[in-house]
């Protein structure tokens, strides 16, 4: 199904927290429409402004169904499409007056853009004094870097995530996912709902700056603690944790699961479970901090009892132990799971099939099919007759 227009009966019988609320969208990609596709799934009104002619980048991102980017689906669902070419003095004034109407403006262009094209911080809250204006980057909008171009996998080159991420005898890797962007909508996404509820209480807007760099650093969690207390830099460990054992993938008759006994009753189920409780009374394995520091020498004793089943037996015991265990599930697997279909954590919209909304409200719907994102420009008469000079 192609993209189409939103009916307004539509847009105006939605229902969720943030209902009533306009927003802005510049941004584009991922980061930036991320953080707006989560405001637009509680109800906000999102209106995406784009190029004329070529739209949002992501519009030409795989995987593709019949012709239309997924990728653009999902972080565009549920928002209105406008474009406007903000050198045609026409375009500018309907852009100038959505703003002026508007609680939220996102942008993700590099620093000093907005300025340059005439709609700043400053300039814009001179003529919206309530306006919400956030502006999500690569680096930030102060420092050396803050003009410096970046993508997803750029950051997490420079945030230190690839250089701890694998196994050590392996090259530093990126995860399987854009955790940098991601991490940088959510925390655009967070700081504009607190945004609001400040200006609830003073009636003034502010400037949100998000960079993506700085959420990247927020996420290094135990290596960059320990970095901040004196240790040296830590090495990649692959599925391991820096500082709990046994906490990691340890392999069975036919292949891996995850086991994370993170306090010593749980170990005591561990070793119970696999026919070794005397580990649990060895010196060695005594607390969490002797484990942690034969964490070697403990995973080969663990591997041989668990060698000696599938790793499906396994599970059924150490589950039944109430001992923390998982399989080693892949993507098909974890979004066909009961538990996924269960919390509406893939939803549709149109004949798309896209992930859900992970934020769950007793006070409002999570509906399982939602609003196909606008095809280039497809709101765009509505738009500029109804924020037409006049």
């Amino acid at each position: 199904m192609a993209a189409q227009e939103i009916p307004a009966d539509e847009l105006s019988a939605r229902k969720g927290p943030l209902a009533g609320l306009l927003v802005v969208d510049l941004s584009r990609v991922l980061a930036g429409p991320y953080a707006t596709m989560l405001l637009a799934d509680l109800g906000a009104r999102v209106v995406k402004v784009e190029r004329p002619g070529r739209g949002d980048d992501s519009r030409a991102y795989g995987p593709f169904v019949d012709g239309e980017s997924t990728y653009y689906q999902h972080v565009n669902r549920g928002k209105e499409s406008v474009a406007l070419d903000l050198a045609a003095t026409a375009d500018r004034a309907v852009l100038l007056r959505l703003i002026e109407r508007a609680d939220v403006l996102v942008e993700n262009f590099r620093p000093g853009v907005m300025d340059r094209l005439g709609f700043g911080w400053e300039a814009m809250a001179a003529r919206n004094p309530r306006l919400v204006y956030a502006s999500v980057s690569g680096f930030g909008q102060t420092g050396p870097l803050r003009e410096r171009p970046a993508y997803d996998a750029v950051v997490q080159s420079m945030s230190g995530i690839m250089a701890i991420t694998g196994f050590a005898d392996g090259a530093p890797t990126k995860p399987g996912i854009p955790i940098a962007d991601l991490a940088g909508g959510m925390l655009t996404f967070g700081a504009v709902t607190a945004a609001l509820v400040g200006r609830a209480r003073t009636g003034r807007g502010c400037w949100v700056d998000v960079a993506m760099f700085d959420a990247a650093l927020s996420l290094l969690e135990n290596p960059a603690l320990a970095v901040l207390a004196g240790q040296p830099a830590p090495a990649r460990i692959g599925n391991a944790h820096y500082s709990i054992a046994p906490f990691d993938t340890y392999a069975c008759a036919d292949g891996p699961v995850t086991i994370c006994a993170a306090n010593d009753g749980f170990f005591r189920s561990l070793c119970a479970t696999i026919g070794r409780p005397e580990l649990a009374e060895r010196p060695a394995y005594v607390d969490n901090a002797a484990r942690d520091r034969h964490r070697e020498v403990l995973r080969a004793d663990l591997e041989v009892a668990l060698r000696s089943r599938p790793a499906a037996d396994w599970l059924v015991r150490l589950e039944a132990a109430g001992v923390p265990c998982a399989p080693i599930t892949d993507v098909p697997g974890a979004l066909a799971s009961e538990q996924t279909a269960v919390r509406n954590m893939v939803i549709t919209a149109g004949d798309y099939r896209l992930p859900g909304t992970p934020m769950k409200f007793s006070a409002y719907p999570d509906p399982e099919t939602r609003p196909v994102a606008p095809a280039l420009d497809a709101d765009g008469d509505r738009i500029r007759a109804e924020f037409s000079a006049g």
